[in-house]
């Protein structure tokens, strides 16, 4: 059944820093909102529902923050729920709010979420609690060495070098240039990134994506809405796929081409699906630009590969040929992507606001020339949930 056009009319993003002493978790993400709806011509009234991007409680510092965030972002008297999905959640809460509209009993969904992780003493501490309590904990698995055993896998299996990697985190740095919105906002040199100091090897410090605080919104509405408001320049949803794999790292390394941790064979499956809803059947050649959630230089040379941007192997070779530059075939990040702003709870969010942005010749200064239409990703949990969304600026 092919489900109703459904559009993102409304954009709305905080610019992301390491802290925010001056607003509650509740009024940062109302700053998003209120941008959002601004941006979309409608009121706290005109929504019929509400989804709430929310991961790690444990980052916030309490228990159930959506509870907490309700009031202030328009959710009293109207459906609200909350997604978890790590870092894919605001993917996962983009499709629930497209999914509450092709269901046909809403017309306009607010997809809205807040983290302020520069309050959390120790994130990396959190983030190590996701993984199996019984095999894997106890050999002190966590986030930064599981992304760095993809990487290291990455090299083996198809000669990746540490020069490919860090050529991503120079553009990544050079593109943030353009993006207010962007955390980290400077330029550096490969040979910085190269001797910056290692993290869990091959990652160094300049591989790494920041921890941010920030808030993103969009606002999701169907075409009967749309036209009723007499909104033009939508972005339109064409295709969502998720896909998730296996929760144990261990199963990612016995070399089986269904668990190789070197690709992301979760995210190939979700992009394949995507792109089938959307009617994409050659991604490179259809596809103009890409917002990939990727919090690791590795992370994007096996996303683009997933993608179908090139084959697997391949991406450390066309990041040298310039392909995923802003003059290049793909635009990968022209915000800069994860590797400038990581807020967790709405990365992903950001990913598709982005995406929403550039199809609808909105994205300013890092607007990609002629995008019509854009992919945006999610990654989350250990490496275990994935996410893609497509967006045109045509129905």
């Amino acid at each position: 059944m092919k489900p109703r056009n459904i559009g993102i009319i409304g954009v709305g993003q905080t610019k992301y820093v390491t802290r925010r002493d001056d607003v509650t978790l509740p009024e940062l993400a109302r700053e998003a909102a209120v941008l959002a709806l601004e941006d979309a011509g409608i009121a706290f009234n005109d929504l019929d529902g509400m989804v709430f991007s929310l991961a790690l409680d444990a980052l916030e510092g309490t228990e159930g923050a959506e509870r907490w965030c309700a009031d202030a972002v328009g959710g009293r008297r109207i459906p609200f729920i909350r997604v978890h999905t790590g870092g894919a959640t605001g993917g996962s809460a983009t499709h629930a709010g497209f999914l509450h509209i092709a269901s046909g009993l809403f017309d306009c969904i607010l997809v809205i979420g807040a983290e302020k992780m520069g309050e959390t003493p120790d994130a990396q501490k959190v983030l190590n609690q996701i993984f199996d309590p019984v095999y894997e904990r106890s050999v002190a698995i966590n986030a930064v060495n599981m992304c760095s055993f993809q990487a290291a896998r990455h090299m083996k299996k198809y000669g990746t070098t540490e020069y490919q990697m860090a050529l991503v985190a120079v553009r990544s740095r050079k593109n943030a240039l353009r993006n207010p919105h962007a955390h980290i906002r400077k330029e550096i040199k490969v040979e910085d990134v190269l001797t910056s100091r290692v993290i869990c090897y091959p990652l160094k410090l300049y591989d790494c994506c920041p921890r941010s605080t920030g808030a993103c919104a969009v606002v999701i509405a169907s075409e009967k809405f749309i036209k009723k408001l007499g909104k033009k320049n939508i972005a339109w949803i064409k295709g969502i796929a998720a896909c998730t794999g296996t929760y144990y790292m261990g199963d990612r390394m016995d070399g089986s081409s269904a668990n190789d941790h070197a690709d992301a064979d979760g995210l190939f499956l979700a992009a394949k699906r995507a792109y089938q809803m959307a009617g994409i059947d050659n991604p490179r050649k259809e596809i103009d630009v890409a917002e990939i959630y990727a919090p690791f230089t590795s992370t994007e040379l096996a996303a683009v590969e997933a993608l179908g941007f090139c084959g697997k192997g391949e991406s450390g070779k066309y990041n040298e040929k310039g392909l995923f530059d802003m003059e290049g075939g793909i635009p990968v990040n022209p915000s800069g992507g994860v590797l400038t702003a990581n807020p967790i709870s709405v990365t992903a969010l950001a990913r598709v606001a982005e995406a929403s942005l550039q199809v609808t010749g909105k994205a300013g200064e890092r607007q990609v020339s002629k995008s019509k239409t854009a992919v945006a990703t999610g990654e989350g949990g250990s490496l275990q949930f994935y996410t893609v969304t497509v967006l045109s600026n045509k129905t």
